[in-house]
């Protein structure tokens, strides 16, 4: 149901980055469900908006729009609990999930060790820019810690 919050499509492309002619596409699959205003225009509440870029995250990751408009819903209703998980409906395509659930695993590792090797370089640049404290004529002082 319409509500204050209400954007155009317009406006929902310009906030998330996504064209309005890839949200008329993710309306026509089935993973993306506007308002129509007594216009006919397109109106999209507030949730919309980490919709889409939960949709572009998926994509980004491997996932079909087919395997996201099987998940989405019980992505949004379990927001980590399996519970909820349990009451959704089976998936067509397991052993995809499976195979793209793996590869979302290796690319956190990946992006971790990345995350790990780049904050101990940015340390390493940090320790040999800071000025080694020393006297008047050069003499180097010692720092207790």
């Amino acid at each position: 149901m319409p509500g204050e919050g209400d954007v155009k499509i317009g406006e929902l492309a310009a906030k998330t980055g996504v064209a309005p002619r890839l949200l008329r596409y993710y309306e026509e699959v089935g993973i993306l469900t506007p308002f129509r205003s007594p216009n006919g225009y397109r109106t999209y509440g507030e949730p919309a908006i980490a919709r889409v870029l939960q949709i572009r995250e998926l994509l980004e990751v491997g996932l079909t729009t087919e395997m996201i408009r099987e998940v989405l819903p019980c992505l949004e209703s379990a927001e980590g609990d399996d519970a909820h998980a349990r009451e959704c409906p089976d998936a067509k395509d397991l052993d995809g999930l499976r195979r793209q659930l793996s590869s979302i695993k290796r690319r956190i590792d990946v992006l971790q060790r990345n995350k790990r090797a780049i904050e101990a370089y940015l340390r390493f640049q940090e320790d040999a820019t800071t000025p080694v404290p020393t006297t008047a004529d050069g003499v180097l002082v010692l720092v207790a810690e």
